[in-house]
């Protein structure tokens, strides 16, 4: 049995003319010998009537000045999949093709109990598979699914696309296609770099770093469940089932054909905007007021990043959001430091990097040359990030695209580092 699922974010699903494009995927699919299971987000976004962002603040306003139950909240959040579920259910079954809408309890996904942000701790497809066999095309409510005992869970921020491929995973399917409102993964952001390409092929490592730094086409725990069972995940514009970004090993299988991924420094760049970088100085020998700051910020919920930590001085940077807090943090423990707000991280990112020396040579010298001012680095095996005052952010991104020629197609300008 030859299995594609298909997932369909909520601007595909948002209106009837786009169901009927999400029908005419799901027949041509079938056409090719496939049997379909669909999986679906919230229709619309935040402000549309099913939208989850506008379920949650229905919650939120009922309950007042009190906090909101996270078991109910889970259950609000989790109708906007399950709206979405059966009317595309049903508007394949108006135009001839027999469906059935689940939701992810009922699909077989089993979660662990953690509201609002649950973990996957097993798939039962038999349910699934009885359906298919029945020619049935199955529509699963993305973004949840329930405990042993009954309850259900949402799965955090880009669920439906880890609901996704845990089935495309569980099923055995050939691949998992991600259907959604751009034409698949670009090398950087095409708002602020307009000669910005589709990259045809990408790794899963590529794309985890890639979508860790900033970029929101995929999420990053679904290419990491996608890595660990050698899933192929495929992104494309709903309206353009041709093209799209192809992500899977480096040499991977996808149907009957495969493809090898050509090698370039680099094939990306991510950017994340609202950020303020925060400078502590301390004693060299105080570890215990150190361990005390970070203990504090985690404590406060405050995510870090680009931690530097030297004998004397630490750096990070936070969200902008988070800087009242953490201030207010470092006050209470009587610290001195600085803030430079007003920042964004670029990160251009790479296989071909990899025990490549002059790369971050060459980074520095790009932007260097356009007088940008370098506030901080960091770096992996395959990313090199940099922080910047996000003034700068626009220039930055478009000179690092042309410096590593990333809008020539593969095969160009393959190795250049000019």
């Amino acid at each position: 049995m030859k299995i594609v699922v298909q997932k369909f974010g909520g601007t595909s699903v948002a209106n009837p003319t786009l169901r009927e494009e999400v029908v005419k995927r799901v027949q041509e699919a079938q056409a090719k010998g496939y049997k379909p299971v669909v999986v679906v987000s919230a229709m619309g976004r935040a402000g549309d009537p099913y939208a989850t962002d506008t379920l949650k603040d229905l919650m939120i306003n009922a309950c007042g000045k009190g906090d909101p139950s996270l078991r109910d909240m889970d259950l609000i959040m989790a109708c906007g999949e399950l709206i979405s579920a059966v009317i595309m259910s049903s508007t394949l079954c108006a135009n001839g093709v027999p469906s059935l809408a689940l939701t992810g309890g009922q699909a077989g996904i089993i979660t662990d109990g953690n509201y609002a942000n649950a973990q996957v701790d097993a798939f039962q497809p038999e349910r699934l598979m009885e359906h298919l066999r029945n020619d049935e095309v199955i529509v699963v409510a993305g973004f949840q699914g329930m405990t042993q005992e009954g309850e259900v869970n949402t799965l955090g921020r880009g669920g439906s696309d880890t609901s996704a491929v845990i089935l495309g995973a569980g099923l055995g399917a050939e691949r998992v296609e991600i259907y959604t409102d751009v034409n698949g993964i670009m090398t950087a952001d095409p708002r602020l770099v307009a000669d910005a390409r589709i990259i045809d092929h990408l790794t899963y490592n590529e794309v985890c770093q890639l979508a860790y730094e900033g970029a929101k086409v995929i999420h990053p725990r679904a290419v990491e469940v996608a890595m660990q069972h050698n899933v192929a995940v495929i992104v494309k514009h709903l309206q353009d089932s041709e093209a799209g970004t192809v992500i899977g090993s480096e040499v991977h299988e996808v149907g009957q054909s495969s493809f090898h991924r050509e090698m370039r420094i680099i094939t990306g760049i991510a950017h994340t905007p609202g950020l303020a970088q925060v400078v502590i100085e301390m004693a060299a020998d105080d570890a215990d007021t150190e361990l005390e700051v970070f203990e504090q910020l985690a404590a406060a919920d405050i995510s870090i990043d680009m931690i530097s930590i030297f004998l004397e001085r630490k750096s990070f940077t936070i969200q902008e959001e988070d800087l009242e807090k953490t201030e207010s943090i470092l006050g209470v423990l009587g610290l001195s430091y600085r803030v430079v707000a007003g920042c964004a991280k670029v990160s251009v990112v790479g296989l071909g990097m990899r025990n490549l020396p002059g790369v971050m040579a060459n980074v520095v010298k790009a932007l260097t040359k356009k007088s940008i001012r370098i506030l901080q680095t960091g770096d992996s095996n395959i990313t090199i990030s940099l922080l910047i005052q996000e003034k700068d952010l626009s220039v930055s991104l478009c000179t690092l695209h042309d410096h590593f020629h990333l809008s020539d197609l593969p095969g160009e300008d393959e190795r250049i580092l000019a």
